[in-house]
């Protein structure tokens, strides 16, 4: 409606045109209103508003200054001010109207009334993001930086501020003017920061790891720190996106003031797994990581016994995780896999507490349908992963979806923390499963689980992202399996864990929570992978054509000192060697590791040779052409890298150990018909790196085998993996509806 200050006959009678659209007879009527009663300073207002809105913008204007003419500064300001209220209500109009052009037009007249107005410039601001036209030069090129952060301070509506500053970290969070704007925006939420904290930190999480944007996400939590010093919630983030972002040493130090801080031994758990993180990743802090591991098993084992039964669901998600780090560090199956069951039951405990009523509507729903459920329906699969885009479960899982069985399941895939303006592979399940949901509240995937009426649900992240703890605690589909992202989680509300006749011992079902259900073969298969054209050569690392090439590919936490160790003697023992080392970990840190244990064992540090990380998998698939012998890690072996070495049909040397993490290379060896390279000892692994250097007949008889391989290979069959999957959920699916 409009907002008239003077109300009379004309306004009455133009208002019902003008509503309806009809700019035309409007301004007929006001221009009539003026010849009548000319000293009516609103009626040229609301005529050179018709006029504008007509697209006669010189028109408008003529009009106004007519209003105007012959006036005093005085009068002149007062006309201003009333013009600026009439167009200033007719934005706000347009704008509830999500007539968004039309109300940027009106407010860019606003701005030339008044340029320095903060309030009409942030709304501005606002609707150029509606329209998809926000660039972040806009901040400046507007004005609304400079007003901001003038002296003295402008009054400005916190509440517009805020609002306003979460569109832009939502829309452009990476141009630099977000973080100038957060920052002139901190002296003004001084009195009140819980508001602009609020707003950051519930933007961080999606910037970081949907956006993949961690420095921006750190750049701002350290930006919030010093509105709020000391803040546990910012320290802790900030700890996290540091070491997202490769910034290991300053992810430490932020770790380690929070730990500093807090007090709860919960809060201790979790903040000693921040500090493990960022120490092992760097690869290079061993010793330091070790007595931090040291630390972190005690305050588990503390925190089990003490067995809190109050922990709300942010606590619950942060500790279910908190043994991610201890396959890296030790090959012990039994006792990692108890602390982890332990852990997890605890947090089931507390799930169980805090969400009852949801839980038990699940546990009610479910049965009521099992009851209906015949064997001869579709059965409705479910996958839960924030890893279905460019990540190694998204290359790896491809095939399950491709070959599905569409007569038999419905696919419904869960996606979190997964933003589909980043990354192709992503989109390429978009479009393979029958339907999808993308959310980061655990609650509200839960709840479309259930009312999707899942019946079998595959958790592909175990414990590598903590809302998947949360969904999985509150049982939403009545069978729930977890495979191929992690080791099996520990979880008391996951049925089944998948693997194979080898990737787990025999005996392991005696230490593992959840059923182990064994597929035939192998518990992962693919039929091959993209590869590109290569962009480096031998010489260009300054290495000889005759000389034997080792390789080892992996991140920082799985370089393992021992096995390091290992490695290098069989650079030492092997004449004319070179190693090329490639992986996510701080570069300086990685080398000063690596030239200390050269050192000790004996081995030129000019044979090493230290690659930057490829900037794509195919490109990084076809740089191993060079390679002779890959050297897989322990306890911790490669897995997606041991596929592409063997895919690449490269020799391998690994260490095979008790647990999932230290099997995964033995079982895709297997699986691939090579058991030359399979070690059991650490001494049979320094004897195969030494043969397979030395003996070029060996290595030309494996490259033979792996390129046979590809033809008869249950690896490298894809439709009889999924084959074999889908049929043990139909195995999983009879034995539900017959249980009692």
């Amino acid at each position: 409606m409009l907002d008239l200050t003077v109300t009379t006959q004309w306004h009455q009678r133009a208002e019902k045109f003008f509503l309806s659209g009809n700019y035309i007879q409007a301004a007929n009527i006001y221009e009539e209103a003026i010849a009548a009663e000319p000293e009516i300073k609103v009626h040229y207002c609301y005529l050179g508003l018709m006029l504008l809105l007509l697209g006669q913008d010189a028109e408008a204007r003529e009009t106004w200054l007519l209003a105007v003419k012959e006036e005093t500064s005085e009068q002149f300001e007062a006309f201003k001010a009333e013009l600026f209220k009439t167009l200033q209500t007719e934005a706000e109009r347009r704008e509830a109207l999500e007539e968004y052009s039309v109300a940027k037009k009106i407010r860019l007249i606003l701005r030339e009334l008044y340029p320095h107005d903060i309030h009409n410039l942030l709304n501005l601001v606002q609707i150029e993001i509606k329209l998809e036209t926000y660039q972040g030069e806009n901040l400046h090129n507007l004005g609304v930086i400079e007003i901001l952060k003038s002296e003295p301070k402008v009054e400005v509506n916190l509440e517009l501020l805020v609002k306003t500053l979460k569109s832009i970290l939502d829309y452009a969070p990476a141009h630099p003017s977000t973080l100038d704007l957060v920052e002139v925006c901190l002296p003004h939420c001084q009195n009140n920061p819980s508001v602009l904290l609020i707003i950051v930190l519930s933007s961080v999480m999606e910037i970081s790891y949907s956006q993949r944007l961690p420095m921006v996400a750190a750049n701002l939590c350290e930006l919030c720190l010093k509105l709020s010093p000391n803040n546990l919630e910012i320290l802790a983030s900030l700890s996290h996106f540091y070491q997202h972002a490769g910034q290991y040493k300053k992810g430490v130090e932020a770790g380690k003031l929070f730990y500093s801080l807090v007090q709860k031994l919960v809060s201790k758990v979790f903040a000693s797994r921040l500090i493990l993180g960022g120490l092992i990743s760097s690869g290079g802090n061993w010793e330091e990581s070790y007595s931090i591991h040291q630390r972190q098993k005690s305050l588990i084992e503390d925190l089990i016994k003490e067995n809190p039964t109050n922990l709300d669901s942010r606590i619950v998600t942060t500790i279910s995780y908190s043994s991610f780090f201890m396959p890296y560090l030790e090959d012990n199956a039994r006792e990692n896999r108890r602390i982890q069951n332990q852990l997890l039951q605890l947090c089931q405990i507390n799930i169980n507490n805090y969400a009852q009523e949801q839980i038990e509507k699940y546990r009610q729903g479910n049965l009521q349908r099992r009851k209906y459920k015949k064997s001869n329906k579709k059965i409705n699969i479910g996958y839960l992963s924030s890893c279905l885009r460019i990540h190694s479960v998204g290359w790896l899982a491809r095939w399950l979806f491709e070959y599905r069985n569409q007569d038999k399941f419905n696919t419904t895939a869960y996606f979190i923390n997964t933003n589909t303006k980043f990354d192709p592979l992503h989109e390429w399940y978009v479009k393979h499963v029958d339907k999808f949901y993308k959310s980061n509240n655990a609650f509200e995937i839960a709840e479309q689980i259930y009312q999707d009426e899942i019946d079998i649900l595959v958790d592909l992240d175990s414990i590598t992202i903590d809302a998947i703890c949360e969904v999985v605690g509150r049982k939403p589909a009545p069978i729930q399996v977890t495979w191929l992202g992690w080791d099996a989680s520990g979880s008391p509300a996951v049925d089944y864990f998948i693997a194979d006749p080898y990737v787990l011992p025999e005996y392991a079902q005696e230490y593992y929570q959840e059923k182990i259900w064994r597929l035939p073969q192998t518990y992962i298969a693919v039929d091959g992978f993209e590869v590109s054209v290569p962009t480096i050569r031998r010489e260009q690392l300054d290495i000889p054509s005759d000389a034997v090439v080792y390789f080892s590919g992996q991140r920082g936490f799985k370089r393992h000192p021992h096995t390091t160790r290992l490695q290098l003697k069989i650079i030492k023992e092997v004449p004319n060697s070179y190693f090329l080392i490639k992986g996510v970990s701080e570069e300086e840190g990685i080398k000063k590791f690596f030239e200390q244990l050269a050192e000790e064992e004996g081995v030129e540090f000019s044979k090493l040779r230290f690659l930057p990380i490829d900037s794509t998998e195919p490109i990084h698939r076809a740089n191993l052409e060079i390679v002779d012998v890959v050297l897989d890690t322990y306890p911790y072996n490669g897995a997606t890298t041991t596929l592409e070495t063997l895919w690449m049909c490269i020799p391998i040397v690994t260490r095979v150990g008790e647990q999932f993490a230290a099997r995964n290379s033995y079982t895709m060896m297997m699986n691939a018909g090579i058991t030359e390279g399979i070690a059991w000892t650490d001494e049979e692994y320094v004897d195969w790196g030494v043969r397979l250097g030395k003996d070029e007949v060996l290595r030309q008889q494996i490259v033979w085998k792996l390129k046979q391989s590809r033809k008869t290979s249950p690896l490298w069959n894809g439709k009889q993996f999924t084959h074999d999957m889908e049929n043990a959920y139909e195995q999983m699916w009879l034995r539900y509806l017959e249980e009692p």
